[in-house]
């Protein structure tokens, strides 16, 4: 595993295509990768071409039950969505940053290091805690690699964005 330093960026608003999804933590893996192609498969029989790497947004946060998490994709612009695919926009703002390269497995200690770091700088994410467990304003993955390119997961990168409270 490598992780980046984190840093702390300005990213612009970015509407993005989802399918939203309530999970417990364990069936995760088998569930959420399948709606990645269902969201590519809609872009393309819209004829609308993607912005960016996929997404997942982990809308609610609940560890001992479930997380509500959104399988996406940037587009560019706000587009109509569907009963299946919405459109939401990622807020403008301050976002905490990492770059992990390996394994999707990994992610767990990578964020778990992003958060750590934020609490040493004394940083605030954009969270709510509510019945459900914490909402955030945008905890984001973005899956920089094509497995298509890279079947090793190990060489895989992926960028964590989480916005900071204003």
């Amino acid at each position: 595993m490598k992780t980046s330093e984190p840093t702390i960026v300005e990213r612009a608003a970015q509407p993005y295509v989802a399918i939203t999804a309530s999970v417990p933590m364990t069936r995760m893996a088998s569930t959420l990768p399948p709606l990645n192609g269902e969201v590519f498969g809609w872009l393309e029989a819209r004829g609308i071409a993607p912005a960016g790497a996929p997404l997942w947004k982990y809308n609610v946060i609940d560890m001992d039950r479930e997380l509500e998490i959104e399988v996406g994709v940037p587009v560019a612009e706000k587009i109509a969505g569907d009963d299946r695919v919405r459109c939401g926009v990622l807020p403008a703002g301050r976002y905490a940053t990492l770059r992990h390269v390996g394994h999707p497995d990994e992610l767990v200690d990578a964020t778990g290091s992003l958060l750590r770091w934020a609490d040493g700088q004394g940083l605030r994410w954009d969270v709510a805690d509510k019945p459900g467990g914490e909402r955030w304003a945008a905890r984001v993955e973005f899956y920089l690699t094509d497995p298509a390119d890279e079947p090793d997961l190990n060489k895989w990168e992926t960028d964590l964005a989480f916005k900071l409270a204003d």
